[in-house]
């Protein structure tokens, strides 16, 4: 039966690559839901017959644009822009935008892909999206980055709407450049509406929203400890990357009794072997979200090892949050944490792990939590924005975290209902793509072959 099932992956993915060739990163993102799902789709032919895998796979809509916008010198420049609306089966497009220069169609397809299952996890009604653009806002003036967004969302409103499709903020979008998107949207369109989350607080945005990742990392870290019964208190944690998800994710682990003792960026890591305690995180927060500098000033502040050109995986840990981007950690570097003692991984950014490092991984029996479960907390804050946007009605800090950490501790049982081994062991892959996929899929063959 293995080997059967090892030939219709093999076929499937063969299709796949066909038909999206030179997407390696939606190639790897189909592949690893594809080992999860097919055994499962085997023994659920319903979902074989309707070819829900094969639809699932397939964006209903793709919308690419050119983006020109005048330089503070006056040269105009042209960036592309795109939006994935990948399926609404369960609700409208939800899922964020990303200004980098390595957008491209391969990474957003994968993290529309991811965002479908992610969604559904969260039990929101929302479905599934990404889109942003090639634009690097890094080293832009305010004046630059407003006149991009303009331009940008000056063609993406035609094709979004509270009902429709309900953008956020990703890698390189924060809360200025989503104030001058909704600015731009609300100018064309003349109306005061829920069209995109992650907004200031003052006009529509959500308590928590930009905590809302990082804590949620930390809360899916907490229920897997807890199925050992062991908990954060007291353990070490090493993270990856320095933006909003790091920033919050230590945040939480210092109110939980953690200790994190590492942050990156894209030039190296530094290293706190006393731990980044709150004042060090306010140093943080300015230095990167006000200042925009680079993490090696930290080291230099606080007189602790800077590596240049590396990431942090080779500091012994108990906890793992890899929350910088995708494909972050490789075979070598899961070795290289699990022969140091770590056992927890909880995913901050999408798919940072490769295959082969996710293998390194379950094979050590250690507890792994994929992106697409661990990381939902920013999506479920911003389903709900959308609620508290609909009803003209904002909720308490308090509230908006206690909904938070209930979605939390509900996507964890849904990784343990679908992922338990006859062992005992939870494959929380396994578990987060069948939990993520069975809502879905049933709304698909509800609503017939749309």
């Amino acid at each position: 039966m293995a080997n059967i099932l090892e030939v219709k992956i093999n076929d499937f993915m063969a299709k796949i690559i066909a038909k999206n060739p030179g997407e390696t990163e939606f190639h790897q993102a189909v592949q690893e839901v594809a080992e999860s799902l097919l055994p499962f789709i085997e023994e659920n032919p319903r979902y074989k017959h309707a070819k829900i895998l094969e639809r699932i796979t397939e964006p209903e809509r793709v919308v690419m644009f050119r983006v020109p916008w005048i330089d503070d010198k006056g040269e105009i420049q042209v960036n592309r822009g795109y939006r994935i609306e990948m399926n609404s089966a369960i609700g409208p497009y939800k899922g964020g935008l990303r200004f980098h220069p390595t957008v491209n169609l391969g990474i957003l397809k994968f993290l529309a892909f991811e965002q479908v299952f992610k969604n559904s996890l969260t039990t929101l009604p929302m479905g599934g999206g990404k889109g942003g653009s090639d634009f690097d806002p890094k080293g832009k003036s305010d004046n630059e980055v407003m006149l991009f967004c303009q331009s940008f969302m000056t063609e993406l409103q035609r094709h979004i709407g509270q009902d429709t499709d309900v953008p956020a903020g990703d890698i390189g979008v924060g809360g200025r450049e989503i104030g001058y998107l909704f600015g731009q949207y609300k100018r064309i369109k003349n109306e005061f509406t829920g069209v995109l989350t992650g907004k200031g607080l003052e006009w529509g945005g959500s308590l928590i929203r930009p905590e809302a990742t990082g804590y949620g990392a930390v809360y899916f870290a907490e229920e897997m400890l807890k199925t050992r019964n062991e908990g954060i208190k007291g353990k070490i944690a090493v993270v990856s990357g320095s933006g909003n998800v790091a920033q919050y994710t230590i945040e939480k682990l210092i109110q939980l009794g953690g200790k994190a003792v590492t942050l990156s960026d894209s030039e190296g890591f530094i290293y706190d072997p006393d731990g980044i305690d709150a004042d060090k995180l306010q140093y943080v927060m300015e230095l990167k979200n006000i200042r925009r500098g680079r993490i090696k000033e930290y080291a230099e502040k606080y007189k602790v090892k800077y590596v240049e050109g590396q990431r942090p995986w080779n500091i012994k840990c108990d906890l793992v949050f890899p929350s910088a981007t995708q494909n972050e950690i490789n075979e070598n570097d899961a070795k290289e944490l699990v022969k140091n003692g770590c056992f927890v991984v909880s995913e901050g950014a999408n798919m940072p792990s490769t295959p082969e490092a996710v293998e390194v991984f379950l094979n050590a029996k250690i507890l792994f939590g994929p992106g697409k479960a661990a990381n939902a907390g920013g999506v479920a804050t911003s389903g709900l924005e959308m609620t508290q946007n609909s009803m003209r009605l904002p909720w308490t800090r308090e509230e908006v975290d206690e909904r938070l950490h209930m979605i939390m501790t509900s996507i964890h049982s849904t990784c343990m209902q679908y992922g338990r081994e006859k062992s005992g062991f939870i494959n929380y892959v396994n578990g987060a793509n069948i939990g993520g996929f069975i809502k879905v899929a049933d709304a698909m063959i509800a609503q017939g072959v749309v």
